[in-house]
Parts: C-alpha cells; sequence; structure tokens
C-alpha cells in the first residue's frame, strides 16, 4: 500500500510533503527517500512533515526516523492531523494514512495549487476509498477513486467521532 500510494503521489525531490498519521515513521522515511535522497544536494531536498495524534506513537516514530538516518529529512509533530500543519503550509503533496468520514476542509487549504492529496475517505468498519485529491493551478479540487481499502479511523476535530 506504500509503494502504491507513494506511486499515485508523483512524489518528486524537492517536494514539501505533509503525512496525516506518522505511525512508526516508515512510510514518512519512504517518502523522504524519493524527495530529499541522499545523493542530492541538500539544496534541492524537499522535507517530510508528518503529524501524530497518538503521544506515544509520536514518539516511537521519532526514534525510528532518527534510527534510520532521516532526522534531516522528517519532522514529527504530535498534534491533530485532519487540521493539517498549518505552519509550514501550502504543501506539494498530503497523504493520510488514516480513513475520514471526508475530505477535511484544512487539508484542501493547504495543498498548494499544482498540489496531490491522497486520502481514504469511508466509514469506520474497514471499508473506504483512497481518492486521489488534485488542485489545479487555478485552485480547482478534483477528485479519483482509486479503489477499495481498509484504514484505521482518522480522529481529530476532522475525523470519525469514536
Amino acid at each position: 500500500m506504500v509503494a502504491i500510494m507513494n506511486e499515485a503521489l508523483q512524489l518528486e525531490v524537492g517536494n514539501k510533503v505533509l503525512e496525516v498519521g506518522a505511525g512508526s515513521g516508515w512510510h514518512a522515511a519512504t517518502i523522504a527517500e524519493i524527495v530529499a535522497p541522499s545523493e542530492a544536494p541538500r539544496s534541492e531536498w524537499g522535507h517530510v512533515y508528518t503529524v501524530e495524534i497518538i503521544e506515544g506513537l509520536t514518539e516511537f516514530a521519532r526514534r525510528n526516523i532518527m534510527k534510520a538516518g532521516y532526522g534531516d529529512r522528517v519532522t514529527i509533530i504530535c498534534g491533530d492531523g485532519s487540521m493539517g500543519y498549518p505552519e509550514k503550509a501550502p504543501y506539494d503533496r498530503i497523504v493520510v494514512t488514516a480513513a475520514a468520514p471526508d475530505i477535511p476542509k484544512p487539508l484542501i487549504e493547504q495543498l498548494k495549487n499544482g498540489g496531490i492529496m491522497l486520502i481514504p475517505v469511508g466509514n469506520i468498519h474497514l471499508f473506504q476509498s483512497l481518492i486521489k485529491v488534485v488542485k489545479s493551478a487555478d485552485g480547482k479540487i478534483t477528485r479519483e477513486n482509486l479503489g477499495g481499502v481498509a484504514f484505521v479511523p482518522l480522529t481529530g476535530r476532522y475525523g470519525h467521532k469514536l
């Protein structure tokens, strides 16, 4: 799923990426390897900002990212990812790794014109659709359903009420 999502995001060196749901840090590390590869000059590097709502997972992801050598390319924030991370917006790419009841408005607002977002949308009973959101150069939003997926529910202000 990580590979499918990374490919659908059309990641490029230099992209600034927001990930909602850090988990173990694995997905953020794979994104960092694409947007800020170690062989590219640092001046060309992008960056991954990943927001995790569960404090214990935030620390787990932070330790894993540091051990794997991505601490200079990935920033892990403990907070409500359904609100995005406006401090570093706008983002070239946004990836959400938990299923939302609908696409959170703050994430659309924080997506740069010309940007791409992937988000599973659906109910909490482990059937959702992976939605690819493209924001055109003039800010118009288009959505494409990439098929059925099963993710844990997104929590927070714009997530599921559990």
